[in-house]
């Protein structure tokens, strides 16, 4: 996968105000507020920087926590793992491969069969229906 790389000024001038802050600066929205929590079509989530397909529908499901949540991405290789101290505890951050945008985090109480709830900012998505 080929790095996308551009200044803080570059992504200010595509992103919204809001996909800025969650997605180049780490941010996250409020629980239940973001545009795809509670989205049910089939379709697929792309990263809202760069494009890259991250998540299809048919991983999501209804973690309660207010934020989009997956079971896994469509190919590991688009998401990249980093350990993230912030808020006096250790998480996983993930982000994609592409262009370093922050998605969310990941954890070990999704459903099998991977275990894992990626929990990801709708901030950072694009939705694209399926035809």
């Amino acid at each position: 996968m080929e790095k996308i790389e551009k200044t803080d000024d570059e992504w200010e001038q595509q992103l919204t105000p809001e996909q800025f802050h969650v997605a180049r600066k780490a941010g996250t929205e409020r629980a239940f507020a973001g545009e795809y929590w509670d989205n049910h079509e089939d379709g697929i989530y792309e990263c809202v920087c760069c494009g890259a397909e991250l998540y299809g529908a048919d991983t999501k499901f209804e973690s309660g926590s207010g934020w989009p949540s997956f079971w896994q991405g469509i190919e590991e290789a688009r998401l990249q793992r980093r350990v993230d101290k912030s808020l006096f505890s250790t998480r996983t951050e993930l982000v994609c491969a592409a262009c370093d945008a922050h998605l969310g985090h990941v954890f070990n109480d999704g459903p099998e069969p991977t275990g894992e709830r990626h929990c990801i900012n709708s901030a950072s998505l694009s939705f694209q229906p399926k035809e």
